[in-house]
């Protein structure tokens, strides 16, 4: 695990988040992004709350940020868009070379503000930017790095906390998503159009005891509200 600066250990004390990579302007940078992708509203809680900034902090430090199983020595040349992805970078570089240039690039456009000093309708227009290729950074194509945080955030607002994201399930709950399966599944299997409302059991919550499992080893899923038809006694 990266060395964390004594300015990210303020942060974590600040946040309850023990970053193992991010450092802390670049956690001031993901808060203020991934809540303009995936915003707070009238629906509920959006990807800052959920703690997607966590999630995406522990992806960069496993291995897949590092690109520790994929091939790295070359050539790098411009692919296909169906070859996918073809730059040099790791995810852990990917991060912190465009947020560092997106913010030095905030700075010229915006009097010396980093992007989460910027008005939400600011934010918006240079996320848009980014995503349609209109900000040329030094290291990667700014679409490059939207396309892999839009990715990323999605991935941490609806993953099982076990990730680090989807605090308190709150991307399963605005979905409706129970989680981890339920021995009662094939009751339902059948049953078309009749919502399963239920409170959402994460691997977490089995880990911890905090959700009940049968024998084999499935969730045992508690109604919400009104009792469900199969629930009733006969």
């Amino acid at each position: 695990m990266a060395n964390i600066s004594s300015d990210t250990k303020l942060h974590v004390t600040h946040s309850g988040f023990a970053y193992g990579y991010l450092t802390a302007p670049e956690v001031h940078f993901l808060d203020a992004a991934v809540a303009r992708l995936i915003p707070a509203d009238e629906l509920g809680p959006g990807a800052r709350e959920a703690g997607v900034t966590y999630f995406i902090d522990q992806q960069l430090c496993s291995a897949w940020g590092t690109h520790s199983r994929a091939y790295r020595m070359g050539p790098w040349q411009a692919g296909t868009p169906q070859q996918g992805y073809q730059l040099p970078l790791t995810p852990q570089e990917i991060y912190r070379v465009a947020i560092r240039e997106i913010s030095l690039y905030c700075s010229r456009q915006y009097a010396g503000r980093g992007f989460h000093l910027l008005s939400t309708e600011q934010q918006d227009q240079l996320l848009h930017s980014m995503e349609n290729g209109e900000i040329e950074l030094e290291s990667l194509p700014a679409a490059v790095f939207f396309k892999l945080l839009l990715r990323n955030t999605i991935e941490g607002f609806f993953a099982d906390p076990i990730h680090g994201g989807n605090h308190d399930k709150i991307g399963w709950k605005l979905i409706g998503f129970p989680g981890v399966a339920s021995t009662s599944y094939p009751t339902h299997m059948l049953r078309h159009n009749v919502p399963y409302r239920v409170e959402p059991v994460s691997i977490v919550d089995i880990r911890e005891n905090r959700a009940s499992v049968d024998a084999q080893g499935y969730a045992q899923h508690i109604s919400l509200g009104q009792a469900e038809p199969w629930e009733k006694e006969e």
